[in-house]
């Protein structure tokens, strides 16, 4: 069975940063594509960024770009969003996702974490 625990989600003020993380854990062969969606309130889930497992990554959002970074850790199956410059409208649950080969390959979700940005 695998799973995918995020973890750094929490309260911040305007202009702040956090950093979420995504570990993927179980009986893995292989993890390719890792990212990040959000769900804020009355909105439907948006991919926010992606990466590869080589190293190459896409932010899906504009209002993203130059304050997000995404990145991983192959040897720690961990995928990273660090989030600066947080603005109100950033607030929303972070969900984490995977590509994973098991024995067959399917994606994954990971529980959410809530990020809330409000002075």
């Amino acid at each position: 069975q695998v799973q995918l625990v995020e973890s750094g989600g929490g309260l911040v003020q305007p202009g702040g940063s956090l950093r979420l993380s995504c570990a993927a854990s179980g009986s893995i062969v292989s993890i390719y594509t890792m990212g990040w969606y959000r769900q804020a309130p009355g909105k439907q889930r948006e991919l926010v960024a992606h990466i590869t497992s080589g190293g190459s990554a896409n932010y899906a959002d504009s209002s993203v770009k130059g304050r997000f970074t995404i990145s991983r850790d192959n040897a720690k199956n961990t995928v990273y969003l660090q989030m600066n410059s947080l603005k109100p409208e950033d607030t929303a649950v972070y969900y984490c996702f995977a590509n994973i080969r098991d024995g067959v390959l399917r994606g994954y979700w990971g529980q959410g974490t809530q990020v809330t940005v409000s002075s």
